[in-house]
């Protein structure tokens, strides 16, 4: 059956039904925006499609799920539903079978399906294309390859897709750029090339693009390296919009100074605090921002997580994190779940935010800042939460709780007029 004869059939996917699209869609997460790096760019007269889609479109606010960190929220994002679903809880994690801290950028650790599957596996062409490496078999897991119906690859090992492996060969020729350097604004480039090249050749029904926060890391909204950034990003959404697609972006989480005024980390290493509390290695911090590319952000984040043995006093670790200057909140694993909808044995017994401009780390023995060539700009917390949802289409609204970022498929497939 042909997409034309599909269109106004219905997919169904963790718990939630969308429409066939009648034209490609294409959904976009713009790793580390906040809303004010477009508002910047469009002030400067250098975003001149986003600020036409942001005044004849949508221009909404969305929350990011918590932690706001990159790999919960991609996944979050392409599943349509929060980490309590997908299972996907962080960057990286303990896990309780071994032990042992582990990435969670393999698709075993997935609870559940994507979106783009579901397409797939009902007819549809999708594609995805991503930066960094460690999303892409999250992102594609469950692809049929062999039915020349999906393509998913990264930026950063473009020149290592297969037809077998991603869907398409030849990456590099393809695009028609070299591969880029994984800290780079060209690695996010790259991925907009591609998705434009795919439109062109292969008409998807439904693709998702997602960038890297290499920029966001290192520079701030209104300054000429960020306004450089979104002057590209706009000239690729000008493209898909001009080809006829649906184009809708959002972000998985924002991004804020995390700096002292002389420039160095302002952190709570709570791996000390923790010792002198309950004794040298009792408790156990793990870091969810964790992930191969610490020259961004050297494991700093604002959101740990924390794993006691079973006799340890858990209020008094809980109001003594409390109390510390620059934590937002601490909570125990049950609180957390119900609050930030997180899979329980993802996560340890213990959770701790910090505010705005702080970040938490283990001990300073542990974090390798000598990647930092800029004072630290990081995410993870509730500061970091507000995200843009920006379409090229008009968007029924309805009334009640504000959108999430992983609303953002079912805004443009479902309300997008």
């Amino acid at each position: 059956m042909n997409t034309q004869s599909k269109v106004g059939a219905r997919v169904a996917v963790n718990g939630r039904d969308y429409r066939w699209p009648a034209t490609p869609t294409v959904a976009i997460c713009l790793d580390g925006s906040e809303p004010g790096y477009i508002e910047r760019t469009i002030e400067r007269g250098l975003a001149p499609n986003l600020d036409r889609l942001m005044r004849t479109g949508a221009n909404l606010v969305a929350s990011s799920v918590i932690p706001s960190f990159t790999n919960p929220n991609n996944i979050s994002i392409i599943t349509g539903a929060p980490p309590r679903v997908h299972g996907i809880a962080g960057n990286y994690f303990l896990d309780p079978a071994t032990g042992e801290e582990v990435m969670m950028n393999e698709a075993r650790f997935m609870r559940a399906d994507t979106i783009l599957k579901a397409f797939c596996d009902a007819g549809a062409t999708v594609a995805a294309v991503t930066a960094k490496d460690k999303l892409r078999a999250l992102l594609a897991k469950g692809l049929d390859f062999a039915s020349g119906r999906a393509i998913a690859f990264s930026a950063e090992k473009a020149d290592q897709a297969t037809l077998a492996d991603n869907g398409l060969a030849n990456a590099l020729d393809f695009v028609g750029m070299p591969l880029p350097g994984v800290y780079s604004a060209a690695l996010s480039e790259f991925v907009f090339a591609a998705g434009v090249k795919i439109v062109k050749a292969f008409r998807p029904d439904l693709m998702y693009l997602s960038t890297t926060d290499y920029v966001q890391h290192k520079a701030p909204p209104g300054s000429d390296v960020a306004n450089a950034f979104y002057a590209m990003v706009d000239h690729y959404v000008g493209q898909l919009d001009e080809a006829g697609c649906v184009v809708a972006l959002t972000a998985d989480h924002g991004m804020n100074d995390k700096h002292l005024a002389d420039g160095e980390p302002d952190v709570i290493y709570l791996q000390d605090v923790l010792d002198r509390l309950l004794g040298a290695g009792v408790a156990r911090v793990i870091l969810p921002i964790t992930d191969p590319y610490v020259a961004h952000h050297g494991a700093l984040g604002s959101f740990a997580t924390i794993y006691l043995p079973k006799d340890a006093d858990r209020r008094r670790v809980i109001d003594t994190l409390k109390s510390l200057p620059g934590v937002d909140d601490a909570m125990d694993n049950a609180a957390a779940c119900a609050r930030f909808e997180l899979p329980s044995d993802r996560i340890g017994d213990v959770v701790v935010v910090s505010g705005r401009n702080k970040v938490l780390g283990a001990t300073r023995a542990k974090h390798d800042l000598s990647g930092l060539t800029e004072p630290l700009r990081s995410h993870g917390g509730l500061a970091e939460r507000k995200v843009p949802m920006i379409l090229n289409r008009r968007v029924a609204a309805p009334a009640g709780p504000a959108f999430r970022n992983f609303d953002v498929f079912h805004v443009a497939l479902n309300l997008a007029g």
